[in-house]
């Protein structure tokens, strides 16, 4: 289903009844990220899969897409709907669009996740990575996904997911080269959301990966402590990717996190 936002639309799907739960995909993904999620969590919750403007089959609406246009996106899909309460659980750059979201919109949600994900601005030096991956975009957009998308693995699981990792090119290959850039900006000026994370009145879930490239280990277990209520899953020999290198351990976690998040108090 589609609906209009802005100058462009934005493009949902829904499966299931019961509390909500939306599931944000990362950066050169799409809400199809979660087929094997899918079924499993919408025999317990109303499950709401969201294709960020950009990705998948919705519209790039500007030439920078910060982390609150996308959140204001979400937003737009969560009116329509008419739901009030959520928990939102975002991959990647999906959980900066989270976090995004809870700083403006923070008595909609009952539980945040942040899979794979950081409350912490980028540093100077991943500022330098990004304008490099932007330069790489503009010289060869296809050879830029072959090169990053493989490097988003841990060493010891890349050979044992190499067709999803060309399922995961290939989707990423119907991104226009502008949408890719757009996200990397708006990832680029975003601002720490650490003050989140230490006055969040919701739960908080976790999932790092020890051998994650692209979110240190050691930055994720500092705002773990940070949290009054965390629930952390940590996953030995998995990269930026356990929703892949570790599907049945993330896919339990979430289950759990869910329940507890909608128990009464």
């Amino acid at each position: 289903m589609t609906i209009n936002y802005k100058n462009g639309k934005i493009y949902f799907e829904e499966y299931g009844n019961g509390n909500p739960l939306i599931l944000v995909h990362g950066y050169t993904e799409s809400l199809k990220i979660w087929n094997d999620y899918k079924e499993s969590l919408s025999e317990k919750c109303r499950l709401i899969l969201i294709d960020l403007p950009g990705h998948g089959n919705s519209s790039i609406i500007d030439s920078v897409h910060t982390m609150e246009l996308l959140a204001d996106s979400i937003k737009a899909v969560l009116d329509y709907l008419k739901i009030e309460k959520t928990i939102m659980i975002g991959h990647s750059m999906g959980g900066y669009v989270s976090l995004a979201f809870a700083r403006k919109y923070s008595r909609m949600l009952k539980g945040l996740g942040l899979f794979h994900s950081t409350s912490l601005a980028d540093s100077d030096e991943t500022k330098k990575a990004r304008e490099k991956s932007i330069e790489a975009i503009h010289k060869n957009h296809s050879g830029f996904l072959l090169n990053f998308i493989p490097s988003l693995f841990a060493p010891e699981t890349k050979d044992l997911f190499q067709n999803e990792i060309q399922q995961l090119i290939e989707e990423a290959s119907r991104i226009k080269p502008e949408s890719l850039v757009a996200a990397q900006l708006g990832m680029k000026e975003r601002s720490s959301t650490l003050d989140v994370l230490i006055n969040a009145s919701f739960p908080v879930m976790f999932i790092a990966g020890q051998k994650d490239s692209r979110i240190p280990f050691e930055n994720v277990w500092v705002q773990m402590a940070l949290t009054e209520t965390a629930h952390s899953l940590i996953l030995r020999n998995v990269g930026h990717m356990g929703f892949i290198e570790a599907k049945l351990q993330c896919l339990d976690f979430i289950e759990s996190f869910c329940k507890s998040c909608y128990r009464p108090r």
